[in-house]
């Protein structure tokens, strides 16, 4: 059996663009956040969870939604579409809107201020000074209340970037779960985790590149600079990749396509059972499902903990370049998606989601030792580490949900997945960021996400359901896709 790589890559430029996106929006809005409008770990925390909070109730809503409309360009492609073009005309507004606050805060003292307060505390890391680092988190804390100040006297402005970061985060909630949906409806089911690794390959692709766009706009040790430019070309990139995805993917076409070679090898559990039927779970897979939803949710909130808060740790508490660290854990999830999706296919894909749960968790906790003077060597090392481990869970999870769909309820358990993601997103930036900002301080940082990763483990031990049987011999020889 042979995935056609052309068709998936072309369906990947769906997720390549929602990755470039949220690549861009967790790594600069937490820095706007904190660094433009002075606000506290726990907010930014509660703005972050805003995404995932939408998400909770329209994912589900849209991908069921999008498995009910049959237009002449299928049943994804319009949510993709317009979704798309909504969000980057949005995205493109909120930084013209976030101008205006940034504006007012050069205008003032303050960064003249925060590069002293910087530069002190970078210098009593060195000398190891633990005097000299209280003095400086003290003026930086004094810097935090007098960028909110700014902030409560510029309301006008902040009602207004809040209102279009909503509107922005609205209009990516409308085809997530349509165009995660798209790869499984072209795909039969037992090549579903070699699809997933190719669209997670997409994804990360476009993250990379973001990343790249970073370090060419220095986006990182910056905490003033003018965002606009960055996001713009932010936003061309997305386009680029939607207009590609418009003018070569034929979906209609390539859903008949899997559904006749679904119908004529029997793939379904039941042969007769046509591709866009229904079915109930018995018990025992229900329970898989509950168990591999929850471990989605304890995954997310290790690892989204770092995502949402990295940059600013990054930036504020190491002093180091988060382009740097964040490019070198994608590429190392680039070069590991395939041999990922082809381990799972020998070994099985809950097997292979625990050794990835392994990796994750010894990364996070060995990342705990990370200071201001750790050597880039061994940052690379844990980066590289954690990009190996979640690409592993992420390529075989979704298809480990999908699998125990039937046909015509693609879209509605591609829903349930991201409900637990986005579930687990909710909750992490608000719970870590309180327990940074008021308990631990920034000490609990990695303990944190290993622990809840490391939790994930038990949960996915227990699943029974959710692997990829196997095919005969002469189903599989028979299913050697083309290129079309």
């Amino acid at each position: 059996m042979k995935l056609n790589y052309k068709r998936t890559i072309l369906v990947g430029f769906a997720f390549f663009l929602i990755s470039a996106f949220w690549q861009a929006y967790d790594t600069i809005i937490p820095l706007v956040l904190t660094n433009h409008y002075g606000l506290p770990q726990d907010l930014s925390g509660v703005i972050m969870s805003a995404d995932n909070i939408l998400a909770v109730f329209m994912l589900p809503i849209f991908g069921a939604l999008s498995d009910k409309i049959n237009s002449r360009y299928g049943k994804r492609t319009p949510f993709i579409v317009i979704g798309t073009v909504l969000a980057i005309i949005f995205f493109a507004v909120l930084f013209v809107v976030n101008s205006q606050q940034l504006n007012a805060v050069l205008a003032s003292e303050i960064p003249e201020l925060r590069a002293a307060a910087d530069a002190m505390l970078e210098q009593a890391d060195k000398l190891g000074d633990s005097a000299m680092r209280e003095a400086a988190m003290a003026e930086l804390a004094s810097i935090q209340e007098m960028t909110m100040e700014i902030t409560r006297n510029n309301m006008g402005t902040v009602i207004s970037f809040v209102v279009v970061l909503l509107c922005t985060l609205i209009a990516m909630a409308t085809f997530r779960s349509p165009a995660v949906a798209l790869m499984p409806d072209v795909t039969v089911k037992p090549l579903r985790s070699k699809g997933n690794a190719i669209i997670n390959l997409m994804g990360a692709a476009g993250g990379i590149i973001v990343l790249a766009f970073g370090m060419i706009f220095k986006t990182s040790g910056r905490p003033y600079m003018d965002l606009s430019a960055y996001i713009f070309a932010i936003c061309a990139l997305m386009a680029v990749a939607l207009a590609i995805f418009i003018f070569t993917v034929k979906e209609k076409k390539w859903v008949s396509i899997m559904e006749e070679e679904t119908a004529k090898f029997g793939i379904e559990e039941n042969a007769e059972e046509a591709p866009t039927e229904k079915r109930k779970l018995s018990r025992p897979e229900f329970i898989s499902l509950m168990l591999i939803l929850a471990s989605v949710a304890l995954w997310y909130i290790g690892y989204n903990s770092i995502t949402s808060k990295y940059s600013v740790y990054a930036s504020n508490v190491l002093h180091f370049d988060y382009n740097a660290t964040l490019i070198i854990a994608q590429a190392a999830a680039i070069v590991s998606y395939i041999p990922v999706g082809m381990l799972a296919s020998k070994i099985g894909r809950r097997r292979s989601i625990l050794i990835g749960v392994a990796m994750l968790a010894t990364a996070f906790l060995s990342a705990t030792f990370i200071s201001s003077s750790t050597s880039p060597v061994f940052m690379y090392i844990v980066f590289v580490l954690a990009g190996i481990g979640w690409a592993t869970i992420n390529v075989n999870s979704f298809p480990m949900v999908v699998e125990l769909a039937s046909g015509g309820d693609v879209g509605k358990y591609t829903g349930y997945y991201y409900t637990a993601s986005m579930s687990a997103q909710i909750v992490t930036p608000i719970l870590s960021g309180f327990l940074v900002e008021r308990v631990f301080g920034w000490g609990i940082f990695f303990p944190y996400a290993a622990f809840f990763v490391a939790c994930s483990f038990v949960t996915m031990y227990f699943v029974k359901f959710g692997d990829a049987k196997p095919e005969s011999k002469s189903a599989l020889e028979a299913l050697g896709g083309a290129d079309d």
